[in-house]
């Protein structure tokens, strides 16, 4: 018989992130336009360090050889996650058993051109910056918030929840008890490590979904309700308040943000 953990992990802290905003990735020969980077940094002839650019930078780390390439996209600026992580990830692959196994795998496939292999290679990093977003939370890169919620033992559950039920009207005493702490206890950490108050947060990580399904074509009226606002014109306010546009110029301004990033 197999023996199974007596309790699984309830709340993936990644899951809704991954479902609200598309995560895909280009393979690439050169390193100017590249966010994720596969090095030897000791001239060993194999990959020994990870970097993960969240603001892309052209420059290459001087202390290694190039060895794999990538350009990850997962959402941008309007992906609240990239926007909490720092500007740059770095792992020694010799404290990370998985991302080197990866890494030797793209770098394998790099080397020998073989049927798929373009595919291979774009899956598997897509499949490494989950992994370094994952490393990244578990040891907690930062000291305020949202990665450092994620990261937190009982606040993170809280998170999850939001993330997983926008729409559902959270009041501060379910939160809490999902944390597993008092009322007070819950809401004077959740500012203390996330940085604002709960209602803050929810009220953000809503319109954070909204601009993205804007994005995809969605109406704003059908997005207000997906996202939980009584209203079209509540959620237009709401959303006018915190990025500076309506909803109907979302399009518009993103797609020239796009455009001068990628300049």
């Amino acid at each position: 018989m197999i023996e199974r953990p007596e309790q699984r992990e309830r709340y993936d802290r990644l899951s809704a992130f991954l479902k609200a905003f598309a995560l895909s990735a280009a393979y690439l020969e050169e390193a100017e336009a590249a966010n994720l980077l596969i090095l030897d940094g000791e001239g060993q002839g194999h990959p020994t360090k990870l970097v993960y650019r969240t603001r892309l930078s052209a420059a290459l780390p001087p202390d290694g050889a190039l060895l794999a390439a990538a350009r990850v996209e997962f959402g941008g600026s309007v992906n609240p996650l990239i926007g909490a992580l720092p500007d740059q990830l770095c792992f020694s692959l010799a404290e990370a058993p998985q991302l080197y196994g990866l890494s030797e795998l793209i770098v394998a496939e790099a080397d020998t051109a073989r049927c798929g292999g373009g595919t291979i290679k774009a899956r598997l990093c897509e499949v490494v910056v989950v992994l370094a977003i994952r490393r990244a939370i578990a040891m907690g890169t930062v000291n305020a918030g949202l990665l450092s919620g994620l990261a937190h033992p009982e606040l993170h559950k809280s998170l999850v929840a939001i993330h997983d039920e926008p729409a559902r009207s959270w009041t501060v005493p379910e939160l809490a008890r999902i944390a597993g702490m008092s009322r007070g206890a819950f809401t004077s950490h959740f500012s203390r490590v996330v940085g604002e108050t709960p209602a803050a947060y929810l009220n953000g990580w809503r319109l954070s979904l909204g601009r993205a399904e804007l994005l995809a074509g969605r109406s704003v009226k059908t997005v207000a309700a997906h996202v939980g606002f009584g209203s079209a014109e509540a959620f237009s306010r709401a959303f006018a308040r915190k990025f500076g546009y309506s909803p109907r110029q979302a399009g518009t301004i993103e797609g020239r943000s796009i455009d001068r990033s990628a300049r």
